[in-house]
């Protein structure tokens, strides 16, 4: 069973192992547990049976008017299982009385997002790649 939680107080980094496939410089598990702790708002899905997190959402906001969602990912062997989509719906549920909810995502995942209301617009972005394993 999965379950979901808005905190990262009973998170350790060893629960947090296989993501960020493809990424050139991967955060360490212990950066993973730190940019968790330390977004203003988050959703992690726990597969209970293994007590391993198995997919997360991170949400950077303002409080008042803006949010910004940088990262969305769930494990490639529990993709297509619903969790993605489960774990859009409780963040925007979050900021649901939001002016402006924003994220970037490649081309291939906006038919994805539009199932959930949003709508593809520009952005403008810098990616320091040799800075993606984190601070």
């Amino acid at each position: 069973m999965i379950s979901y939680t808005d905190s990262a107080d009973n998170i350790t980094s060893e629960m947090l192992s296989g993501f960020f496939v493809g990424w050139p410089n991967p955060p360490s598990e212990e950066t993973h547990l730190r940019l968790l702790s330390k977004s203003d708002e988050i959703v992690v899905a726990t597969d209970e049976r293994s007590d391993r997190v198995v997919g997360f959402i991170t949400a950077i906001t303002d409080n008042v008017l803006a949010c910004y969602i940088p990262l969305l990912e769930v494990l490639p062997e529990y993709q297509k299982q619903g969790i993605g989509s489960e774990l859009v719906r409780r963040m925007l549920d979050k900021f649901r009385d939001f002016y402006m909810v924003d994220l970037v995502c490649n081309t291939d995942k906006v038919a994805f997002y539009e199932k959930f209301g949003l709508r593809a617009g520009n952005a403008m972005m810098r990616r320091n790649f040799e800075n993606q394993s984190g601070r």
